[in-house]
Order: C-alpha cells, then structure tokens, then sequence
C-alpha cells in the first residue's frame, strides 16, 4: 500500500491528513497518509528509510526552507520562490532521488484571482516564513506590487510600527502569512490601524482555524473583501497529488 504524510512540528493544526484520508476513502484510492512530526529536518531521512512506501511527502512549518539541503533536486517553481511544501520521492531499487516543489503558489494564485479588482495593485505581506516566499512570488506574476512586513527592519520591508494609516489607503492587499490569530489565539490579530479599512481593501489570511480570525473579521466590519486559508490548502492539496502521480 503506497504511503504519503506530512512533516512539520507542531501538527496538531495539520490540515493534510484529514483531506487526504478522506480523498483516499471517497476513490477508492489504496494508500494511507501520516503525519510525521519532526522537530529537527534531518530527521527526514530516517522517515524515509523506515517506511519503503512512502511516495510523497508535504512540509509544513518550520521546514519549508530548512530542508531544501537534504534534497536532491527541485522544481523551477520551488527554486523561484526558495521553499518547499511537497517532496516528491523516486525509488529505484535501493537509489533514492528526493525532488521538492511547491504547490503554495498554485493554490494561493487560484484562490485570490476570483477576488481582485482593479484597485488592487500594492499588497502588504506579513509574515517572512516560506509561505510567503510562495505569496510574494504568485503576486509578482500577477503583477501586483508587494512589500514585507515583519517585527525586525530590513531591506525594503516595513516594521508593525510602520503600518499608518496613509500606508493603509496606498496597499488594498493585506495578507496575513503568520500563525496569529491561529486557534487557540483567536483573540490575537496582527497589528494595523483597522479603523483605515474600507470596502476597496481585500484581507487574505492563510490561517484557517478559526474559520473567520479576528483580522478578517475586523476586515469584514470595515467592509473588506475577506478570505481564510482552507481554499488555498484544498487546491496546495489537489496540485500535491499531482506532483506526487505525475
């Protein structure tokens, strides 16, 4: 029986194994899926050696980045945004190629596009993890003009503090690609002056437990245009298994 899973540390939010064990049921598909939670990425290999089933793999945080070294191989895709979230395994009698891709950019692209108007060309992008390596990438190819924000200053990234709300009238695109907000913090959201929100900005927010955090739901209040992560994963899904059967 073919085997795929998922790494990361924590999994208790993992999306994965639920909708790919219910996949699996409803085809009538002969395989199973794990979760292997792994604190370190060099715990990878192990995984590997000991389950000779094992076909594909999904990463989550904090590996997208980190595990690139033990790969052999990666995508143009995963290259371009430096950052993986699907490991596709090859075996050839006792040789081995692992080859790593990213299926982020597919489902994010697929479920912001329906969305966008006219007036949105700027987003703010908070968050530096691989998901929004995977982010920023997609909006360029939508030719729409990002910038990070983070809690430390960089080149061409903008600080919390920074956030005013002249900055919140020129960026109509705010995308939120940290855990805040993520259950149990449904209390937390990231720092902005809400009150600049109008019915011209779209709030996207990757988490997707709660369904409506509360930045979307501040969003919603101000009239946004608001949308949670669960799209975005089922489609990151579906490419996965492509990546993985192709």
């Amino acid at each position: 029986m073919k085997q795929y899973g998922l790494i990361g540390f924590p999994l208790g939010h993992s999306f994965s194994k639920k909708f790919f064990t219910e996949k699996f049921l409803q085809e009538n598909i002969n395989a199973t899926y794990v979760n292997f939670e792994i604190e370190h990425p060099e715990m990878l290999i192990d995984i590997i050696r000991n389950n000779k089933d094992l076909s594909g793999l999904n990463c989550t945080i904090p590996h997208k980045k980190s595990i690139i070294p033990l790969l052999d191989d990666l995508s143009e895709q995963a290259k371009r945004i430096g950052a993986v979230n699907v490991i596709k395994i090859i075996r050839k009698g006792e040789d081995l190629k692992l080859i790593g891709h990213n299926s982020d950019i597919i489902g994010f692209t697929k479920s912001i596009q329906p969305l966008l108007k006219p007036n949105h060309k700027k987003a703010l992008i908070f968050g530096t993890g691989g998901a929004s390596q995977a982010i920023c990438t997609a909006l360029s190819d939508l030719n729409i003009e990002w910038t990070i924000v983070s809690r430390s200053k960089g080149k061409n990234r903008l600080t919390y503090d920074d956030i005013s709300e002249s900055v919140i009238d020129e960026y109509h695109i705010i995308i939120n690609c940290t855990p805040v907000g993520m259950f149990p913090h449904t209390n937390e959201a990231p720092l902005l002056p809400y009150n600049a929100l109008t019915q011209n900005h779209l709030l996207y927010d990757l988490v997707y437990n709660p369904s409506e955090t509360l930045f979307l739901k501040k969003g919603r209040k101000a009239g946004a245009i608001t949308k949670n992560g669960q799209e975005m994963l089922e489609l990151q899904a579906l490419a996965s298994w492509e990546i993985w059967n192709n």
